[in-house]
């Protein structure tokens, strides 16, 4: 969590008080480190989740949540990451096809196009999302938090150095900043994920709240 807000605020909300560039806008110089920011703080996680605490990152397998499970040898490792760039690209391509049918029933609808955005966002986190559903549904819930939040991560993580590079390559400014709605919207979620996590317990009432504010998110993206 400590991590998803330092690199949001970082990248999303900075760019709207840097001084160097007009607009929510970052110079080369600071996009260039706002792309090693982001790598530097995935790379961690990366290093957590794969090394220092892969046990709490890996699929529900036995009862024993504190069981640590033995690491796998080379083969299981190099065949899983042929595996997850095939899975990466099926993904990617099944998205580029959804694009032009989500734009059409965007333009039916008279709805922002920030909604095509969310739909792609939606199939992009699905698998770690139904991930993260069945840890909590097997009362895993420190897995499924883990899920979750690293998802999270990662997509913001490599997308900002992605998109910083095509930025400078191509010479064309990149809008890291969030407008104001988003920015409140945004400092609320990690304000409610803060209180929700940092006491140690949890009610129903938490994961309602939480929902409310993604309801928010998804209403006021139809209806700015």
């Amino acid at each position: 969590m400590a991590a998803l807000a330092a690199l949001t605020i970082l990248t999303l909300i900075l760019p709207n008080a840097a001084t160097s560039v007009p607009g929510p806008l970052f110079s080369t110089p600071q996009l260039v480190f706002a792309a090693i920011v982001s790598l530097v703080l995935y790379g961690s996680f990366v290093f957590v989740q794969t090394v220092r605490h892969r046990d709490y990152f890996l699929p529900v397998a036995a009862d024993d949540e504190e069981a640590h499970a033995p690491p796998p040898s080379n083969r299981i490792a190099v065949l899983s990451a042929c595996l997850l760039l095939a899975a990466l690209v099926a993904v990617v391509g099944l998205a580029k096809s959804l694009t032009p049918t989500l734009e059409a029933a965007v333009a039916t609808l008279d709805v922002p196009k920030a909604v095509v955005g969310i739909a792609i966002a939606a199939l992009v986190l699905l698998p770690e999302g139904l991930a993260a559903l069945r840890a909590a549904r097997a009362n895993r819930l420190q897995t499924s938090l883990n899920l979750a939040l690293g998802s999270a991560l990662a997509t913001i993580g490599l997308t900002i150095p992605a998109v910083a590079v095509v930025s400078i390559v191509l010479r064309q400014p990149l809008e890291l900043g969030l407008g104001e709605k988003d920015r409140i919207l945004l400092a609320l979620t990690l304000l409610v994920g803060v209180i929700t996590l940092g006491t140690g317990r949890t009610t129903v009432l938490q994961g309602i709240v939480h929902l409310v504010i993604f309801a928010a998110f998804l209403f006021f993206a139809v209806v700015p």
